[in-house]
């Protein structure tokens, strides 16, 4: 299985984990979703997110649904962002938290986008060509990466916090909460610059997965009934899912290129039914 696969399956199955979460509890995704309390019939929206997630995430498992549920999972976390995270930071812009849960959005709506433009061709439906092809790949990353120093600011403005969740194991927790903040900065600068952007997405995403190996998945095996375990596991696995689709869309460019119209390329997936 392809790399880009992999990143699809982890991307479509997060998405799926987070939709059933929202479903059963009738509530929103904690922390990701900032929905406010008194929002008149708020449990039937938390439904409804949850059964797009579910639906949408099912879809992209389907080599003949990707291009459908890619584009709607790139217009509903696009509608995420804008409506709750966008607005948190309008009323705090000096709040470095609300611009790091926006980032990570991004990450969500990048992913999909470079999916959906990867796949989408004029005999799809739905299809609008502004939003596929090369242009949109390379507009895509762009997002993913302007993304990714804003999370890496979060690591070294709450470095107090993000050292808390280094495994035990590791010594020096606060540089390895600074240590990956720089890296999230150096890879969001590397791949908008187009300087090793293969490389500097490959590692990205190993580092996402990281976290997510040995942050998330200890605190589920030590909490397994808790909620907001389960929903970190899938929100660390999502992003790090994004984070390889992205770096999978660079399989056409040389991992030591600095070539910028070399490392533009990309290669789009292969047709509906053929992988």
């Amino acid at each position: 299985m392809r790399i880009a696969d992999i990143g699809r399956w982890l991307f479509a199955l997060a998405f799926v984990t987070l939709g059933l979460l929202s479903v059963f509890s009738r509530d929103f995704a904690s922390v990701w979703q900032p929905v406010p309390d008194g929002v008149p019939g708020r449990a039937f929206l938390a439904l409804m997110s949850g059964a797009v997630m579910v639906v949408g995430g099912a879809g992209l498992l389907l080599r003949r649904m990707l291009v459908p549920a890619s584009f709607v999972m790139m217009v509903y976390t696009l509608l995420w962002l804008l409506a709750l995270h966008v607005p948190r930071v309008i009323m705090g812009p000096w709040h470095e938290i609300t611009w790091g849960g926006c980032a990570e959005i991004i990450t969500l709506v990048a992913a999909s986008w470079v999916l959906y433009a990867s796949a989408a061709t004029p005999d799809d439906k739905p299809y609008f060509a502004a939003l596929s092809g090369a242009h949109a790949v390379r507009v895509a990353r762009i997002a993913f990466a302007v993304a990714l120093p804003l999370i890496g600011l979060e690591h070294l403005i709450y470095a107090k916090e993000t050292a808390d969740m280094v495994p035990g194991w590791l010594p020096y927790h606060t540089g390895w909460a600074c240590l990956t903040g720089v890296a999230h900065i150096a890879a969001g600068l590397a791949i908008a610059l187009n300087v090793l952007p293969r490389l500097a997405a490959t590692l990205e995403a190993w580092m996402m997965g990281a976290f997510t190996v040995f942050v998330w998945i200890p605190m589920v095996m030590a909490t397994p009934s808790q909620r907001f375990a389960w929903t970190g596991l899938a929100i660390s696995t999502v992003i790090t899912a994004a984070g390889w689709i992205v770096a999978a869309s660079y399989r056409e460019v040389q991992w030591l290129s600095f070539s910028r119209s070399r490392n533009q390329a990309f290669s789009p997936l292969s047709p509906p039914g053929r992988g």
